[in-house]
């Protein structure tokens, strides 16, 4: 019963490997989580930026044409 000994401390290893994964796989889980709420923030915040700018730009093309018009009355 040489093996037995053998079996036991491979069972203990691949218990310890098998719990170290276990650990790995929640902190990845809550680095997932984080990240993806980052993600969705961030996205928003895009998005805000992207409608300022349209609306500067907007305000933009409209004072320049007000420029024209009252340079063309002038």
């Amino acid at each position: 019963m040489s093996d037995r000994p053998v079996q036991e401390q491979d069972l203990r290893a691949l218990e310890i490997r098998v719990e170290e994964l276990i650990r790995v796989c929640a902190h990845l889980k809550d680095e997932n989580k984080t990240l993806r709420a980052e993600l969705e923030q961030l996205s928003a915040e895009r998005d805000q930026l992207m409608r300022n700018h349209a609306a500067a730009r907007v305000r933009v093309e409209s004072l320049i044409e007000r420029m024209k018009v009252i340079e063309a009355a002038s």
